[in-house]
């Protein structure tokens, strides 16, 4: 079998909007929930846990943003996707903290699709690691009412205090948050494993000044992960667990879609 079995279950359409065209997988019914994948592309756990939110009484929408959909994680399709995904400036940017990637204005546009398409009181959205802070960035578009930022790993911090407390935002977008967060009642979500070097100590402290508490961090010890090749960071993914407090995490990321969708 190839790799799109992972992703059998789902219908597939292109998507375009500017100069963007990527493939999205959707699944489901009722309110939307975009799904971002992180590095090293849309692999099958990405795909599982879109199914336990389809199964949840959303309808899901998992857009392909590199690599292969459905292919499995390893250490060297991960390495190869994250040096590829570094390479495309045009679409991401990774260094810069202040600042989102440009894919973030396609992905606010799929929102409004999935709005129209599917109704409810507004769109979930998820990002994991490399889109980590997208959810964030994409609040600028009204029908965006649940973010859900997990393990967000951008801007790369090595070597720079500014940018591990950065957010992959600019100004604007956060203030546009800060503000629908106060006038419409909202909230979101951080995800992280407290001792992931990827998702500082100094960027959680800082969405926590920023947002207050509207801002729910979820912050994990070592323990509560699978085992997995790599060191605890996909907390939604290859370190969930089948019980305990990661498993809680992903219900209560469910939950809140629930809640602030209208499932």
């Amino acid at each position: 079998m190839g790799y799109d079995a992972a992703l059998a279950d789902y219908e597939k359409f292109d998507f375009e909007d500017g100069p963007w065209t990527r493939t999205v997988y959707r699944r489901g019914t009722g309110p939307a929930v975009i799904i971002i994948h992180e590095i090293p592309g849309l692999h099958p756990l990405v795909v599982a846990f879109a199914d336990r939110v389809a199964a949840a009484g959303m309808t899901v929408f998992l857009p392909s943003l590199f690599g292969t959909p459905g292919k499995p994680v390893s250490r060297n399709y991960a390495l190869g996707s994250m040096l590829s995904a570094l390479c495309i400036h045009r679409e991401f940017h990774v260094w810069r903290a202040g600042t989102s990637s440009p894919i973030v204005e396609w992905l606010r546009s799929l929102a409004r699709k999935a709005h129209a398409e599917c109704g409810g009181k507004g769109v979930g959205a998820v990002g994991m690691c490399f889109t980590g802070g997208y959810a964030l960035a994409m609040m600028t578009e009204p029908a965006v009412v649940a973010p859900v930022l997990s393990q967000p790993s951008m801007p790369i911090a090595a070597g720079s205090a500014k940018r591990a407390a950065g957010f992959d935002a600019t100004p604007e977008e956060v203030a546009c948050a800060r503000a629908r967060m106060a006038a419409e009642d909202l909230s979101m979500i951080g995800l992280r494993f407290k001792s992931d070097k990827l998702v500082p100590d100094a960027r959680f402290a800082n969405y926590k000044q920023t947002f207050g508490d509207r801002f729910e961090a979820i912050e994990l010890e070592d323990e509560d992960a699978a085992p997995a090749e790599i060191p605890p960071h996909s907390v939604l993914t290859l370190h969930l667990r089948n019980d305990g407090p990661s498993k809680a995490a992903e219900r209560r990321v469910i939950q809140f879609f629930r809640e602030r969708t209208g499932a």
